[in-house]
């Protein structure tokens, strides 16, 4: 697969993604966002607030953001009351977030901690609205096998999910390094999680090689994705 033939898909990234649901709708489009992390400079130098990127969005004529919780100054319900309000008066979707979760966990206890910390950005993600949140595979132990870490991983977000699905939230995995950083073991975290409410966060400048494959492989579980015009090599 070339650049040419992966964007005649770009249209039907919508409609392939089924990422467990039983049915698929009959019509399908993808809305335009922006993701906070590509600004993770100006946040860790405090000269852009969520304020100013929500006013960003909107003046560009975008759709939503993909917020990332790292620079949230707090959690607490009157920030997150005032931020969904700023996002609906200026007619953008708080749609993702993205937290510092990571599934691969080699024991029970380590696993059920993990799912905890899930949900509590699930509640989260449910008070400023957004219908995803993505999450990371993690390092994969050492010692462990790939396999074994993926059935980790797969553990934690099925755990995870059915919490996350009780409130209509879609987690998404990111191929971003570690267990997850080629489409193959990502894609079999998905498909061993078997719930309508896991799926990937394609990112699709993340592969080290062979992006336009990697991809491919990626699109039908993807949930919402970071779409880039770099691919490695």
């Amino acid at each position: 697969m070339n650049r040419r033939e992966l964007l005649k898909t770009v249209s039907t990234f919508a409609a392939m993604s089924g990422f467990g649901a039983t049915a698929k709708p009959a019509h399908s489009r993808l809305r335009s966002g922006i993701v906070a992390y590509s600004f993770r400079k100006n946040f860790a130098n405090h000269t852009m607030t969520y304020e100013d990127l929500i006013h960003l969005a909107s003046d560009s004529g975008l759709d939503g953001i993909d917020t990332t919780a790292y620079w949230f100054p707090d959690t607490s319900p009157a920030f997150l009351a005032s931020l969904r309000n700023t996002a609906y008066r200026n007619a953008i979707s708080l749609y993702s977030l993205a937290v510092r979760v990571r599934l691969c966990r080699p024991t029970p206890e380590l696993q059920t901690a993990e799912v905890e910390n899930c949900k509590k950005w699930v509640d989260v993600a449910e008070r400023v609205g957004a219908g995803h949140v993505r999450v990371f595979g993690g390092a994969i132990p050492k010692g462990a096998s790939e396999q074994q870490a993926i059935a980790w991983a797969a553990e934690v977000l099925k755990r995870s999910a059915e919490y996350a699905g009780s409130k209509g939230i879609i987690l998404g995995v990111e191929d971003d390094g570690g267990l997850t950083t080629t489409a193959e073991p990502t894609v079999e975290i998905v498909k061993q999680t078997d719930s309508p409410f896991a799926g990937i966060n394609l990112d699709t400048g993340n592969f080290p090689k062979n992006g336009y494959s990697q991809v491919a492989l990626c699109i039908p579980y993807a949930s919402s994705v970071h779409f880039k015009v770099a691919h490695f090599r």
